[in-house]
């Protein structure tokens, strides 16, 4: 009955004397009966099931019983008034007086109406969310799905698909770019995953048609001379000059790859060797012009003056004038002095790729901004990376924070005009920048 019921009478009772239940539900049928007519009778509505069971709670205290009448009534609402109104008729309950008052009368609909709005208040707020994101958002989601499930693994190492079976193997540094390469239907290129270069991927450079396409930076120059001394290349495709596979277009890849190489005739992006001999043959040419000066005068005296003394002295030593000569003591001067060697310049340090700033800082706690070079230009504790990121002063090209990636930290990075941002984890979200790439450290 109170499934249906429209409202609920709410009545109060007290009696002078102990009570029980049974005597209070006695004392609404009996005393109620025929004062409304048979229209109103409460035992004929309540076989009707126009008027529920009548509920009843009673306690006694200092010789008094006091409790409450509650009655379901699916009658309308002059007809359920009326009834309420007949329940203060009753003037006893078993034995004692009483008084019966009636509290209120509930609208059940009215409480189902409001459970309905805010009902509908916390569907309107949490179940539309999904619906927000426009077809671009749809499109991004299913594709980077697609990319994620095509990156497998080829002896522990990330790879397309295809690795096992293709003929040709394309090398690659890290995940960032297998899966960059997938998005634009590349599926055998293969990771080295560090500037060491493993067995696997030396195996497989002397069993395929390899290509190596690297970063055009000094990390991918690190990587290509290993990869000439463990495997044997075919071809080598570059990016253009401080460029990242992860970052580059479709057509930036099919320019570089169609523009590749011989690995015999390919140069690298940096080569410290060819400018080493470069400064050394421009300090040997000041020593060698020195020395041939050094040969053309002695003593201090041009040489076509000493080749006219020697002929005199040959004159007198037949004629037998000639006196013996003091030691010269320009024999010493003539010495040509070589100019000391230039110390050694120390060894450039090896610079390193995001992966390893990565590797550093994650579990560290902090936040790291990177140079276009890739070196470290801050580093600060990780609470404070949008403070730091606001406050700096050369704007960074790579941030690597150990926490996630936040709206408001990509928000700040897309100001300053970053390139890439790198996080322990990216929520979804509702705004982002076409010019910052988001990553997770999952992707090295």
């Amino acid at each position: 009955m109170e499934d249906t019921a429209k409202y609920l009478i709410h009545a109060d009772f007290v009696a002078d004397g102990v009570v029980e239940r049974t005597d209070v539900v006695g004392a609404a049928f009996g005393q109620t009966e025929g004062l409304l007519g048979d229209d109103l009778d409460i035992r004929d509505l309540q076989d009707s099931a126009k008027l529920g069971r009548i509920d009843v709670s009673v306690d006694s205290e200092g010789g008094q019983s006091f409790g409450t009448i509650t009655i379901a009534s699916s009658l309308d609402r002059v007809e359920t008034a009326t009834l309420a109104a007949a329940l203060e008729a009753v003037e006893r309950i078993g034995p004692c007086r009483a008084q019966v008052e009636v509290e209120r009368i509930e609208d059940v609909r009215a409480a189902k109406r409001r459970e309905i709005v805010d009902r509908a208040k916390e569907l309107l707020a949490s179940a539309f969310d999904e619906g927000a994101i426009d077809s671009e958002d749809i499109l991004r989601e299913v594709r980077e799905s697609v990319r994620v499930e095509d990156v497998t693994e080829y002896e522990g190492l990330p790879a397309g698909p295809h690795v096992a079976t293709s003929d040709a193997v394309l090398v690659v540094e890290g995940r960032a770019d297998v899966v960059n390469l997938l998005e634009y239907g590349i599926k055998n290129a293969i990771a080295v995953e560090g500037t060491n270069v493993p067995d696997a991927v030396a195996d497989l450079t002397h069993e395929r048609t390899a290509t190596a396409f690297l970063d055009a930076d000094r990390g991918g120059d690190l990587i290509l001379r290993e990869l000439r001394q463990v495997g044997d290349l075919d071809y080598v495709a570059r990016p253009p000059d401080g460029e990242s596979v992860e970052d580059l277009s479709r057509g930036a890849v099919d320019v570089a790859l169609r523009e590749k190489t011989p690995a015999d005739s390919a140069t690298l992006v940096s080569d410290p060797d060819d400018a080493d001999e470069s400064e050394e043959t421009q300090r040997d040419e000041p020593a060698v012009a020195d020395a041939t000066a050094a040969d053309d005068v002695v003593g201090g005296t041009p040489a076509s003056v000493v080749e006219s003394v020697t002929a005199d002295e040959a004159t007198a030593a037949t004629d037998g004038s000639a006196t013996p000569a003091p030691a010269s003591t320009s024999s010493t001067a003539s010495k040509v002095q070589t100019e000391p060697e230039s110390p050694t310049e120390p060894p450039e340090p090896v610079s390193k790729t995001v992966g390893d700033h990565v590797d550093e800082v994650v579990g560290s706690g902090t936040v790291r901004l990177l140079g276009d070079d890739l070196d470290v230009l801050v580093e600060a504790d990780a609470d404070e990376a949008m403070e730091t990121l606001d406050s700096a002063t050369t704007v960074p090209r790579v941030v690597v924070l150990d926490g996630p990636i936040t709206q408001r930290l990509l928000d700040v990075a897309a100001q300053r005009g970053v390139a890439k941002l790198v996080g322990t984890s990216a929520g979804d979200f509702v705004k982002q920048p076409a010019g910052v790439r988001v990553h997770t450290a999952d992707d090295y």
